[in-house]
């Protein structure tokens, strides 16, 4: 496994472009089966879970080109097989999304249980009720390999074909929502989604089946209308940009209180965000065209109190609220800011669980329950060594690491990579001290604060 080492306490200066939305990459890619003619996508991010979704379609039959300067060629001619690889599905949540492709295209679908990160039980319930709904038998069944391991997976089979109909989501599922959509798109007759989830990638995800010939009403909203087709188009579709990394970068400029200009954004998506960082004292400049972000350094950062004085609450919602994914980054944003705020991450159980490493670092938080933690600010962090849970976290530890006073040395940095495209090459060009080593590092070679700064 490679590790950053990094030495912190660097200013940082620049401009940083903002990669293609890895949320909309990987629905496109399962998408992109449901068409027999080649489609092209742009702008997309090359990191870990792309490369793995890729994988997933090359084994399923698909033909995918070389992928390189964010472009990559997918045709689905011919479906060798609706059966999806178990190690490379374990890996990745977003493998669930081939479910509604191979449905469309061959009438079932052999799933093993999604992995993705350990932020807490992220449930598939939505996704099958989804499928029952159009049509869709569902059996559970134990398979086992070659090396003897025992496990299980779904059989989905679509007896009568897949047929559109009315479905109310029990909750507004990201990826629910887009299997859902591209099911209804190959399903014979009009579905209605209520309760959809309406985040950008999902726009995304609709922009890409309009123009593969999919009639959909309520894009944006959280009413969905799909008129589907056994006919689709070719289409080339650019990948939106990732407004989750843009708040990342947000975090590290002002945790380093460097000035950093963040381009190739659509800042309209950055609305709940920039409201929220304000909150914690963070100011940004949006140019005028509404496509960069500059965030200024010497800002005094400080947590803006609720009215009459009362401690505020920085929480996740669905879309236009707060994104769950940068709840982990604005923690490591508050351990810089003067005052006390609490985060409320409401949606996974496990995702604040690794607060116990920014603390090892110098951080004042308390984590009140799995879902809450108080955060008081500021705090001088101080390198140590430590570990990457997830992608989210471990972007926020690398904030966190490039603010702290000396050498931090940051393990499992593959799950950093699974979100974030080559991060540490991008932030050297702003002037961070970032070496990625696969050699370990002994803790007495990390800095050591005196104990009364401890």
């Amino acid at each position: 496994m490679s590790t950053f080492i990094v030495e912190g306490r660097q200013r940082l200066s620049g401009n940083i472009a903002v990669s293609g939305n890895k949320n909309e990459a990987l629905p496109l890619i399962a998408a992109s089966l449901l068409c027999k003619t080649p489609v092209e996508f742009t702008n997309v991010p090359d990191i870990g879970d792309v490369r793995d979704m890729l994988r997933i379609a090359s084994s399923l039959g698909a033909t995918v080109s070389e992928f390189e300067g964010g472009s990559v060629s997918i045709c689905a001619d011919h479906i060798e097989t609706s059966l999806l690889p178990t190690q490379l599905s374990q890996q990745i949540r977003g493998s669930i999304l081939f479910a509604s492709s191979l449905l469309v295209r061959t009438g079932k679908a052999l799933i093993p249980q999604p992995g993705g990160d350990t932020i807490g039980r992220r449930r598939i319930d939505t996704h099958f009720h989804v499928f029952q709904a159009m049509g869709v038998e569902i059996e559970k069944q134990r398979y086992q390999t070659d090396s003897s391991e025992e496990g299980f997976l779904y059989a989905l089979t679509t007896p009568q074909g897949l047929r559109g109909t009315e479905i109310y989501l029990d909750e507004a599922s990201v990826t629910a929502t887009e299997n859902a959509l591209i099911a209804a798109s190959g399903a014979q007759g009009t579905t209605v989604i209520a309760n959809a989830a309406s985040e950008p990638h999902v726009q995304g995800l609709c922009a890409f089946l309009q123009k593969a010939g999919v009639s959909i009403e309520g894009v944006g909203s959280n009413i969905l209308t799909i008129h589907g087709t056994d006919s689709f188009n070719s289409p080339i579709h650019t990948v939106g940009s990732d407004y989750i990394e843009a708040g990342s970068l947000i975090s590290l400029a002002a945790a380093t209180d460097s000035a950093i200009t963040i381009t190739n954004i659509d800042t309209h998506f950055l609305r709940m965000i920039l409201f929220q960082f304000e909150r914690l004292g963070v100011s940004a400049e949006v140019d005028q065209n509404r496509r960069s972000v500059h965030i200024p350094d010497n800002q005094t950062l400080r947590v803006r109190k609720d009215l009459g004085g009362a401690i505020p609450r920085i929480e996740d919602s669905p879309w236009p609220g707060f994104p769950a994914d940068l709840t982990s980054i604005m923690v490591v944003t508050a351990t810089q800011s003067e005052g006390t705020c609490l985060i409320h991450e409401k949606m996974f159980e496990s995702r604040l669980f690794f607060v116990d490493k920014l603390i090892s670092m110098g951080a004042q938080i308390v984590l009140c329950d799995p879902h809450r933690a108080v955060v008081v600010g500021p705090t001088q962090l101080y390198g140590c060594a430590i570990s990457s849970p997830d992608i989210r976290a471990g972007m926020a530890l690398l904030i966190a690491a490039c603010a702290a006073e000396g050498t931090s040395v940051i393990h499992n940095v593959a799950q950093i990579d699974r979100g974030y495209e080559e991060i540490d090459k991008r932030l050297i060009a702003l002037g961070a001290q970032i070496t990625r080593s696969r050699k370990q590092r002994r803790s007495s070679d990390l800095y050591q604060p005196p104990s009364d700064e401890r």
